[in-house]
């Protein structure tokens, strides 16, 4: 039987049947530990890179450009959403996505500019240790 649109809940509408509607954190309500963490993976930095390129609500989850798969890129946003970094929304079958860019800067003032303007080289992969080099020796 059909359900029309009108009839669901604001929750339901417009997605996948079975599908659970995302359960967000606001980002006052998250520890900045959390928020570390999650800006810590170089797959996550690089969603919030990508994110903050676009307009808001334009990327769908399998249109990001990172090396991993389905499951592994569904853990990823799951760890984003609940830092309070991203905002999803189910349209369809598809899950968009914002960048929280106000609200994480209203909780945590300055640190997605930080993240966001560091180069590339500079946040991407383990430092060595500093007796990493006299061990090489």
């Amino acid at each position: 039987m059909a359900i029309d649109a009108g009839t669901r809940s604001s929750n339901e509408a417009g997605t996948r049947a079975g599908r659970t509607p995302p359960q967000h954190n606001h980002p006052s309500n998250v520890a900045l530990s959390t928020v570390m963490a999650a800006l810590s993976d170089p797959i996550r930095l690089a969603i919030i890179r990508e994110l903050a390129a676009v307009p808001e609500w334009t990327l769908t989850c399998g249109s990001f450009t990172v090396p991993v798969g389905k499951a592994a890129r569904s853990h990823h946003f799951t760890v984003l959403r609940e830092a309070g970094l991203i905002e999803q929304r189910d349209v369809g079958t598809h899950r968009i996505n914002r960048l929280r860019v106000t609200e994480c800067g209203q909780a945590f003032p300055g640190l997605l500019e930080l993240v966001l303007n560091r180069p590339e080289a500079a946040v991407v992969g383990p430092r060595p240790s500093p007796g990493a080099q006299r061990d090489r020796r």
